[in-house]
């Protein structure tokens, strides 16, 4: 064609002159953001190290990274940091795209990718313990609080907020405060490291409903995991794995029984805090679809046990106590599964 034997700019000005709108192709700057901040001052925008960054952006490079380099591809490591500034500072995908250099469509496209891509590791960062081994020192950690024995898991649930899903099926995702949340999340957690270790969500459930459909009453069921036994609070169903608080002590034994099951219990309330606050999305409330909620909801949950295996500092002044259930309507239960613990905990007075 004619076009073709003209040099840009005369080529350029024949589209001006037959009235085309062709928009020039523009490649925004993009900051160097690894290696343009501190180890402080990383932290604090994308709220992991360095070095967890890295280890993150060798777990997932293979299946993000795009096939050819054409057109200014991002690269794995800049994409994971436009995820991670979306996680920890709850904003708009534009906002993010901004700090990236980016697309507010590029960005989107970049955190639905990262988040997929981190939430595929949960078979292998969050799973519940499978040898004896790892029992015995998840144990000990829980005896170490309050000298509760048999302890494996501290459960609850936490809600996050997001907008209405839309459909028929919207009012399944509305809670009892009247807004919208992605799923009301079951946790088990490790004590040593405060990792999560088992996530259920079917949205806006009851506790107990949430924990009789999950898997992990299934492995108790079945007797999967010894003699472990869990901690909840009244918003459960006493059962010889699952222990409760009593709701009305009448002698030292049973209050001393309650004291040290709440203290070893809030181990999880402690955990929802700093998971909150180490990615404030979750507080602040998703914008996204339902299934991308419930990728990030997973990816930010990996991303906390990763953070956790790195040995990274945790402050425990930034923590916030979350109070949604602990007042729940008592449970009309026996007491047989508590008298071994109670008479346990009669001996030490």
């Amino acid at each position: 064609m004619y076009f073709h034997e003209l040099d840009d700019e005369i080529e350029m000005q024949e589209i001006e002159d037959l009235g085309l709108n062709r928009q020039r192709y523009m490649v925004r700057e993009r900051q160097d953001n690894f290696h343009g901040w501190n180890e402080e001052q990383f932290f604090n925008r994308f709220r992991v190290t360095k070095n967890t960054a890295l280890h993150i952006n060798g777990l997932i490079e293979d299946n993000i990274r795009h096939r050819t380099d054409r057109n200014h591809a991002v690269s794995p490591l800049q994409q994971l940091l436009v995820a991670l500034r979306f996680y920890a500072c709850g904003s708009f995908q534009i906002v993010a795209g901004d700090f990236g250099g980016l697309h507010r469509t590029t960005s989107g496209q970049i955190i639905r990718r990262v988040s997929r891509a981190i939430a595929e590791l949960s078979p292998v960062y969050i799973k519940m313990p499978d040898t004896v081994e790892e029992m015995t020192i998840i144990k000990q950690g829980f005896y170490a609080i309050a000298r509760f024995p048999r302890v494996i898991g501290a459960i609850d649930c936490t809600h996050i907020r997001i907008q209405n899903p839309g459909g028929e099926h919207a009012e399944n995702f509305r809670n009892r405060k009247g807004f919208f949340l992605s799923t009301s999340k079951l946790y088990v957690m490790q004590t040593i490291k405060l990792e999560i270790l088992y996530v259920v969500g079917q949205g806006a459930s009851h506790d107990s409903h949430i924990f009789r459909n999950s898997t992990i009453r299934m492995k108790f069921e079945n007797n999967e995991m010894g003699n472990s036994i869990l901690l909840g609070d009244s918003g459960y169903p006493l059962c010889h794995y699952l222990i409760t608080p009593i709701n009305n002590p009448t002698n030292p034994a049973e209050h001393y029984f309650n004291e040290c099951q709440i203290r070893t219990r809030t181990i999880i309330e402690r955990t929802f805090g700093i998971w909150k606050r180490k990615f404030p999305i979750l507080s602040l409330g998703l914008r996204n679809k339902l299934p991308m909620c419930q990728d990030i909801i997973v990816a930010t949950a990996i991303i906390h046990n990763i953070a956790r295996d790195q040995n990274e500092a945790m402050e425990l002044d930034d923590i916030e106590i979350d109070q949604d259930n602990n007042v729940i309507a008592p449970v009309n239960v026996e007491n047989n599964a508590r008298q071994p613990y109670i008479d346990y905990f009669q001996g030490l007075l």
